[in-house]
């Protein structure tokens, strides 16, 4: 199973990117955040009827976010609907990552529960509760 496009893990030594920004990299560090969010909280939502999931609806869809980040769109927003409206419409289950309608898998370390740990303590860190 392929991985998802576009995720990069968390430099814990710089989150706020002092030693250099990128914005396609903390584009890709938030969706990682992102993900290994989602998988924390599916496990909180077991039997609750809930489901939550990871997707990647396709890559680079004609969006202002892609436009104004100066890439040339490489799909269109209908090219990501079936990815966006599948889970919604049908039982895809809870904690999982689809690329599009496939399922698919994060980066390795999103699924660590010590990684989702670190992630924790630096967003209450970072909102000052």
């Amino acid at each position: 199973m392929a991985p998802a496009a576009g995720q990069e893990p968390v430099d814990f030594d710089d989150p706020g990117f002092t030693c250099g920004y990128d914005g396609f990299a903390a584009y890709c560090r938030a969706k990682f955040a992102l993900a290994s969010h989602t998988f924390g909280l599916a496990g909180e939502l077991t039997g609750s009827g809930l489901s939550v999931n990871v997707l990647h609806p396709a890559t680079f869809m004609d969006t202002a976010t892609v436009r104004e980040g100066g890439v040339a769109p490489l799909s269109t927003v209908a090219d990501g609907a079936p990815g966006v409206l599948a889970p919604a419409t049908r039982e895809s289950g809870t904690g999982r990552c689809f690329d599009g309608t496939r399922p698919a898998r994060t980066h390795e370390a999103a699924y660590d529960p010590r990684v989702r740990v670190r992630l924790e303590r630096l967003t209450q860190e970072l909102l000052g509760a």
